[in-house]
């Protein structure tokens, strides 16, 4: 259950929304764009809220790993229907797109692999001309190449049509260099909501003798540690204390987003301290 939940999503960034599993992104996409009710509070654009209002609902566009399309409809079929609704789509951009990933535009819905829906879904959703792009594990059954050219795909829109894109995937590092903004959802809260640079910053490895480590660390925001004989490695979110002197035997270096991701929503409830 989401709970107490503001952001203030900013145009022409690409954000990261991280989550484990159950932990309510997918509800939070589908509450941000429409599909279904929430209990409370409103979600709105420049102002205006999007409950029943088909003028601001489509400035936006929601990629999920629902299958929305008659299943025996044709890939070409399903383009031209999604240009209909979606006034100003980029055919040209499809059609390239098409090329580049292979994809048969002769093909039924139901007969294309996980990987070709999801491919579709992603044509789809770099050609429409919206504002904010929602993308909820956009790569569900890619393989390395396939992912690795929509990525490529997705800057090159972005830097030719800047937008906002909202992108959610357990595939951390891939995503790493691409996002500008970090989300972290967790029991239902926002816990996290920073820029990838400064949530970077504040992710440390203490690593030396346990007693060191253990010593330096102390009342440091200690999210998780890894134990191997003697040798302990304490990860930090947070700042370290500036007077602090670090003992030779005590090494200490960043960690990546995807470590430290992992350590921060390690348990139940994480306490995070900017």
């Amino acid at each position: 259950m989401l709970d107490d939940i503001s952001l203030n999503i900013q145009p022409d960034t690409i954000y990261g929304l991280l989550g484990r599993n159950g932990a309510g992104k997918s509800t939070l996409f589908n509450i941000i764009t429409n599909r279904i009710p929430m209990s409370a509070g409103e979600v709105t654009i420049e102002g205006e809220p999007i409950a029943n209002n088909d003028r601001v609902l489509n400035r936006i566009y929601l990629m999920s790993e629902g299958n929305l399309y008659p299943s025996r409809m044709r890939v070409g079929e399903i383009f031209k229907l999604t240009a209909g609704l979606y006034q100003g789509m980029d055919l040209e951009l499809v059609s390239n797109l098409t090329q580049q990933f292979g994809l048969d535009v002769k093909t039924r819905f139901n007969k294309l692999s996980t990987g070709y829906r999801s491919i579709l879904k992603l044509i789809i959703a770099l050609s429409v001309d919206v504002d904010y792009v929602f993308l909820d594990e956009p790569t569900l059954g890619l393989d390395a190449n396939h992912r690795e050219l929509f990525y490529d795909a997705l800057l090159d829109s972005y830097a030719k049509r800047p937008r906002t894109f909202v992108i959610s995937t357990h595939l951390i590092e891939e995503i790493a260099n691409l996002i500008e903004q970090v989300w972290v959802l967790q029991n239902g809260h926002i816990t996290i909501n920073e820029s990838t640079e400064e949530m970077l910053q504040k992710g440390y490895a203490i690593t030396g003798p346990t007693e060191d480590v253990v010593a330096y660390t102390a009342g440091l925001n200690v999210i998780g540690q890894d134990q191997l004989g003697n040798l302990r490695v304490n990860y930090v979110y947070g700042e370290l204390v500036g007077d602090r002197a670090i003992p030779d035997t005590v090494s200490v270096s960043h960690i990546d987003l995807q470590k430290l991701f992992v350590n921060l929503t390690s348990q139940e409830v994480a306490t995070v301290e900017n």
